[in-house]
């Protein structure tokens, strides 16, 4: 049996053809099938003869069609820059890795990137600059990114990104920040425009754009820390909110790694999703709400903390939890005494995995201590008091303690498991 041949995929600047190394310019020579963008494919000589096929739209659910039309040829995708960057190089990986029918062999000869070229015209160094790309994206992903003096490109989607980006900094309290919209990097037509997101007036350039900010927050701009804790003014909610220092208790114990997938049931506002995903640009997240008011302001919480892709289920759980893909962790912030939740829970969590449940009533206490006696783990109340007036002095208030049990899926239930904890658990 032949083996397949190898699929290639060349880099290409606004440089065109004059910017291609002798390896890029080999490929595309012996390419009887050219894939690419039109601007791309605009980039190249009369001597690539190869056929010129322009990416249909949407892109990603025509790759596997055009992979298999084209079986058997010598195939050539161009992609802008670094292809293994935010690119078409990704894409190819994930389509052939998950089709056997399409897989072949993937070679990569990559140009330099946009954020490459962006940081030698700046003088920025790369390991220290944040890349948000909204390719495709919500805008409400820069969010996450705006801090400080920090420095930040954003990969942009067209001609209209730069007054978006402007518009959305002015919005989140960062209109102080320097923009500079780079375009046509490398090309001949390079050209930087410069201004303030408060006083952003550039009229819509070349859609083939990067946008460089000098983030700089306005002095009575809410400030977002980089940990779980954020402040309770930075959710709109409607008291159903797990608060500040419980959340952070909270956050620790559900314990969140980089592409990790929570369940969160009862959202009320979303906090503990919104944090979750805050943590770190991959983990992932469903909030499960069953009131429609609240499930629609969850929405709103997560776009507003630059946590768009956070999905959100309007419905009662254990029945609206039927279908979703299996979760890394489980936060139970309301409905503990609806029938069978706890066990459903429990139950689609793998090896390894973590539930955490919180809550103030005695019923739902009952139900965590008898969990904790089953399955171990720990059982903690946390109790916060804040400093009040009291007449011309000051005292404290106590809010209602919060219960907490945490607690860890074994690889193996051993006979006795649901007899007793085990000793490092045993209060005795």
């Amino acid at each position: 049996m032949t083996p397949p041949l190898p699929l290639s995929v060349v880099g290409i600047g606004a440089d065109g053809w004059d910017g291609l190394s002798p390896a890029a310019r080999r490929e595309l020579g012996a390419a009887e099938v050219l894939i690419g963008g039109a601007r791309q494919l605009a980039l190249l000589p009369a001597e690539c003869v190869g056929e010129r096929v322009p990416w249909p739209s949407p892109l990603r659910p025509a790759v596997p069609g055009l992979l298999a039309a084209h079986a058997g040829r010598r195939v050539c995708v161009l992609a802008s820059g670094d292809p293994m960057f935010h690119g078409i190089g990704r894409t190819l990986t994930e389509v052939m890795a998950a089709d056997a029918a399409v897989r072949r062999p993937l070679r990569v000869v990559p140009h330099p990137s946009s954020v490459a070229y962006a940081c030698a015209r700046l003088g920025w160094a790369v390991e220290d600059t944040e890349v948000v790309t909204l390719v495709g994206r919500p805008a409400e992903n820069l969010v996450r990114a705006l801090y400080d003096r920090r420095r930040v490109l954003v990969l942009s989607a067209g001609a209209g990104t730069p007054a978006e980006v402007a518009g959305l900094l002015r919005d989140r309290g960062f209109g102080p920040s320097r923009m500079r919209v780079l375009e046509q990097l490398g090309g001949a037509r390079e050209r930087i425009a410069e201004g303030t997101a408060a006083g952003w007036d550039v009229p819509p350039g070349d859609p083939l754009n990067v946008i460089a900010l000098d983030c700089v927050r306005a002095p009575d701009a809410l400030r977002l820390p980089v940990v779980p804790g954020l402040p309770d003014d930075a959710y709109e909610h409607d008291g159903q909110l797990t608060k500040r220092h419980v959340r952070a208790a909270t956050l620790a114990a559900l314990a969140p790694g980089p592409g990790e997938l929570l369940w969160d049931i009862g959202g009320g506002s979303g906090s503990i999703a919104v944090e979750w995903l805050r943590a770190h640009r991959s983990c992932r997240a469903v909030s499960v709400e069953r009131d429609a008011e609240r499930a629609a302001r969850i929405g709103r919480n997560a776009r507003a903390l630059g946590v768009p892709a956070l999905r959100v289920v309007h419905g009662a759980a254990p029945a609206a939890l039927a279908g979703l893909p299996t979760p890394d962790a489980v936060f139970i912030g309301g409905g503990l005494t609806a029938p069978g939740l706890l066990d459903a829970c429990w139950d689609a969590l793998p090896p390894g995995g973590r539930l955490v449940a919180n809550t103030v009533t005695l019923e739902s206490e009952a139900l965590l201590t008898e969990r904790y006696r089953r399955h171990g783990g720990e059982l903690v109340r946390l109790a916060v008091a804040h400093a009040v007036p009291v007449g011309g002095f000051t005292g404290w208030r106590q809010a209602m303690p919060v219960t907490q049990w945490s607690a860890v899926k074994p690889a193996r239930r051993g006979p006795q498991e649901d007899a007793a904890p085990t000793r490092s658990q045993d209060p005795s």
